[in-house]
C-alpha cells in the first residue's frame, strides 16, 4: 500500500502524483486531506486529495516542491512508496446547493480547488472559477478547472496567458458589475485568501476559505494547526480546513506560517547536503 502509481510533473515545481490506496480512496469527499510520511525519519505534511479512484483503489495528490519533503516527493518515481499514508482527515467541504458560487484559486491551489469545484456543480450550483498564478506556465490543471466549472477565468500577473492581474482584481471587477454570487469558495496563498474576504465583506457575500495553517499530527493533539475564528481557537485539521473567511483571524495566521521559517531553512539544507 501507498505505492506511487503515477508521478507526473504539471510544472517546473509541481507533480501530480497517484498512489494506491483502498481505504482512503473509497472514504474520500472533497475538501479532505491526508498526512504523509516518506520514511521512518520523515516530518509530517498535510496535502489535499485531488481525486480518488475507488475502483481502483488510488487516491491523487498535487505536491509543490516548496519545503524539504515536498522536494524529496517532487524527486519521487512511479513504483517508490510512502512510509504512511493517514486520513482522510478535515471536514469535507459544506457542499450543498447555494445558487450561484464563485471559486478563487491561486497557484497550486487551483488542484485543491479543483474537487469542491466538482463537488459545487454536481450538487446544482453555477460555479464561476477564476484561477491564477504569476505566468502562464506555472498555471495547473485548466483543462480539468474548465470540464469541472460552468465558466473559467484565467488571470496571470505578468499577462502571459489569460486577463492580465491577479484573482482579486477579476473578482472585483465582477462584484462591481453585478455579478454577486451566492457563495465565494477561496483558496490558495494566505494574502490572496485575505484580500478576497475584504472584498466580498462589504457585501454581505458569504465567502469560505481553506486555511493551510501549519499541521503535524492531524488529529488536534499537536495544537499546531490552531487558528482564531470568529474569537474563538479552532484547529485547522479537525474543525476545519474550511472556516468562514469573515471571521478568520488573518493577522495571527500569517504571523504562524512564518514561526518555523528558520528551521524549514536548515532542513532544506541539510536536503541538500544529503543528496
Amino acid at each position: 500500500m501507498n505505492k506511487i502509481v503515477s508521478h507526473e510533473r504539471l510544472n517546473r515545481d509541481v507533480v501530480r502524483m497517484e498512489l494506491e490506496n483502498p481505504p482512503i480512496a473509497a472514504k474520500r469527499r472533497a475538501g479532505q486531506f491526508v498526512v504523509i510520511r516518506i520514511d521512518e525519519t520523515g516530518e509530517r505534511i498535510p496535502l489535499t486529495l485531488v481525486d480518488s479512484d475507488p475502483g481502483r483503489g488510488t487516491i491523487t495528490l498535487v505536491v509543490q516542491a516548496v519545503g524539504a519533503t515536498t522536494r524529496q516527493l517532487f524527486q519521487m518515481s512511479a513504483g517508490d512508496s510512502l512510509l504512511d499514508v493517514a486520513g482522510p482527515l478535515g471536514h469535507p467541504a459544506p457542499i450543498e446547493n447555494y445558487g450561484t458560487v464563485i471559486a478563487v484559486a491561486g497557484g497550486v491551489g487551483a488542484a485543491e480547488a479543483l474537487p469542491v469545484i466538482r463537488a459545487l456543480r454536481e450538487a446544482g450550483n453555477t460555479v464561476i472559477t477564476i484561477v491564477g498564478a504569476r505566468s502562464g506556465e506555472l498555471l495547473i490543471l485548466t483543462e480539468e478547472l474548465r470540464g469541472a466549472s460552468d465558466e473559467l477565468h484565467i488571470c496571470t500577473d505578468d499577462g502571459s496567458l489569460g486577463k492580465p492581474g491577479q484573482v482579486t482584481s477579476l473578482l472585483n471587477w465582477m462584484i462591481n458589475d453585478g455579478r454577486i454570487p451566492d457563495l465565494v469558495y477561496a483558496i490558495g496563498p494566505v494574502p490572496m485568501m485575505r484580500a478576497v474576504a475584504e472584498q466580498t465583506r462589504p457585501y454581505g457575500i458569504r465567502t469560505l476559505v481553506s486555511l493551510n495553517p501549519l499541521m503535524v499530527d492531524g488529529t488536534g493533539m499537536c495544537g499546531c494547526c490552531r487558528v482564531t475564528v470568529g474569537d474563538q481557537v479552532r484547529f485547522a485539521c479537525v474543525d476545519g480546513p474550511d472556516f468562514d473567511a469573515h471571521q478568520v483571524d488573518f493577522d495571527e495566521l500569517v504571523s504562524r506560517q512564518r514561526a518555523y521559517l528558520t528551521q524549514e531553512a536548515e532542513a532544506r539544507k541539510r536536503a541538500g547536503d544529503a543528496r
